[in-house]
């Protein structure tokens, strides 16, 4: 991840944070909390007004697009052949003027530590996110807390709790900071925080859970002193009940993977 102060050039105040997710391509951008709709950007108004202060990715990209070439652009070779681009890239272009626009007087700086007030607020960031059944989904954070969320009683999931292809397809976003769903609809993640009912567990106990208590085919044959092939026997007869079959190697928190795509 690639961190940038959105700063103003006539009176050298920070606006914000532009976070860059690499691997993933997407921009998020962190707004300060001394702003008013009339000092904040003008594409970011409206969501100041409101009093939201995390920008959604789609508002994050769309104020990075203002301060770039477009891609189809009739010269775009030549620019980018002038400025040794191989190919268009957003960031590079944005970093290359310093995301300067002619609409009003920020820019941005390469810094290499989060600022706190973005620290703070990554705090109730999404670590896990499951789908438990169609009345519920659980949500585990970053500050460790869990939350269990009713999906047919709240208004959070309107939009896809009708459809289960599209609500089973509900991932943890890029830094944790939604939840999306089909990579169409998403769900900011201090949504969820604040809609959801706290269970009295944390993270580090689901982890102690499973370290403790799942085991592999190696490990349940060695338990029970038999083959493979017995223990295939027990759960064809529903004897024993497999949590997750064709398990291969170790067994890993699905947000921590996710975290090595962003």
């Amino acid at each position: 991840m690639k961190i940038y102060e959105i700063k103003d050039c006539e009176d050298g105040s920070g606006k914000g944070v532009l976070l860059f997710f690499e691997k993933a391509k997407e921009f998020l951008i962190e707004l300060v909390e001394d702003m008013d709709e009339w000092t904040a950007p003008l594409l970011f108004s409206g969501l100041v007004k409101k009093g939201i202060f995390t920008v959604p990715r789609d508002l994050s990209r769309a104020w990075v697009e203002e301060r770039v070439i477009p891609s189809g652009r009739q010269n775009i070779n030549d620019i980018l052949t002038h400025h040794h681009l191989k190919e268009y890239d957003e960031m590079k272009l944005l970093e290359l003027s310093e995301g300067r626009c002619s609409q009003d007087t920020l820019y941005i700086r390469k810094i290499e530590e989060l600022p706190d007030f973005v620290l703070n607020r990554m705090r109730t960031n999404i670590s896990e996110f499951v789908i438990l059944n169609e009345a519920s989904a659980l949500c585990i954070f970053a500050d460790e807390t869990i939350r269990k969320i009713p999906i047919d009683k709240s208004e959070v999931f309107i939009e896809v709790r009708n459809n289960p292809k599209l609500l089973e397809s509900g991932k943890v976003g890029c830094g944790g900071y939604y939840v999306t769903f089909n990579d169409s609809i998403d769900i900011p993640a201090s949504v969820l925080y604040n809609a959801g009912v706290p269970v009295p567990l944390t993270r580090s106990d689901v982890i102690t859970f499973i370290q403790k208590n799942v085991l592999d085919t190696t490990q349940s044959c060695k338990l029970l002193n038999c083959s493979r092939q017995n223990l295939s026997y027990l759960v064809k007869q529903e004897s024993l009940l497999a949590a997750k079959s064709d398990v291969n190697g170790s067994l890993f928190m699905k947000g921590d993977v996710l975290r090595n795509m962003w």
